[in-house]
């Protein structure tokens, strides 16, 4: 397999369905007005991942400590939690209360999807992809394109190239606009020496999201493996645009 493939498979994001959320505040006294106890929860997770963005972890335990308070019956309090020991290293808490939201929520697919993520990174790999398939099983699950994703990003951890091409072209299938997904079975159809299709699958991607780094590496080892200098040379001159410009 050519080293390039390689080094586009090295970083992989696995996405949770917790969002990611801006600047956030909470007025404490229109939080204790709240009729809606899972608005209040929602403004809580929202500024407790804030904190954690910046590293301020205790600030944000406080914030999904209070988001259970609040909604203790409401699954993304708990999924915050989880989230919360995964990221401070705190595993068999994260595990704990993955498990126990897993038991109080078993029709939910973003517990699943959550709960695969975390097995991805710890290595887990056959059992993260059970739980990815039972995220895409659940009838009121909507977010399929995601779970297609990150099973194929993790099959491609596992050294699965075929699992992986498998879920990835599932996801674009549900999502054609996924950049991600794009990337990397673009990167496996490189590797399968599949040069043609992986060309025309990242110039459709720059149709949309312009030239990017990850993309334009892709597309300079298609040429230069498919011996097209000239465009090998166009296309490390766009990149070294890029880079500059930044």
């Amino acid at each position: 397999m050519p080293n390039n493939f390689k080094l586009f498979c090295q970083t992989l994001t696995l996405a949770l369905s917790i969002l990611n959320y801006g600047c956030v505040t909470v007025d404490a006294e229109a939080e204790a007005e709240s009729v809606d106890p899972v608005s209040a929860a929602e403004s809580r997770i929202a500024l407790g991942i804030a904190y954690m963005e910046r590293g301020h972890y205790l600030r944000a335990r406080q914030d999904f400590e209070k988001a259970l308070e609040l909604a203790p019956d409401y699954y993304r309090t708990h999924l915050s939690m989880a989230h919360f020991h995964q990221v401070v290293g705190e595993l068999d808490l994260a595990e704990d209360t993955y498990n126990k939201a897993l038991k109080r929520y078993p029709n939910n697919g973003n517990v699943y999807h959550n709960y695969g993520t975390f097995l991805c990174k710890q290595n887990r790999y056959d059992l993260a992809d059970q739980q990815f398939h039972l995220a895409i099983r659940q009838p009121s699950y909507f977010n399929i394109a995601d779970s297609y994703e990150n099973a194929g990003l993790c099959a491609l951890k596992a050294s699965q190239n075929s699992k992986a091409k498998d879920y990835l072209e599932k996801a674009l299938a549900h999502d054609p606009f996924k950049p991600n997904a794009t990337i990397q079975l673009a990167a496996l159809e490189m590797g399968a020496g599949n040069y043609t299709s992986a060309r025309v699958r990242l110039l459709t991607f720059h149709q949309r999201y312009g030239y990017q780094k990850p993309s334009l590496k892709l597309l300079i080892a298609i040429e230069q493996q498919s011996g097209n200098v000239v465009m090998a040379s166009h296309y490390q001159q766009q990149l070294n645009l890029l880079e500059a410009s930044k």
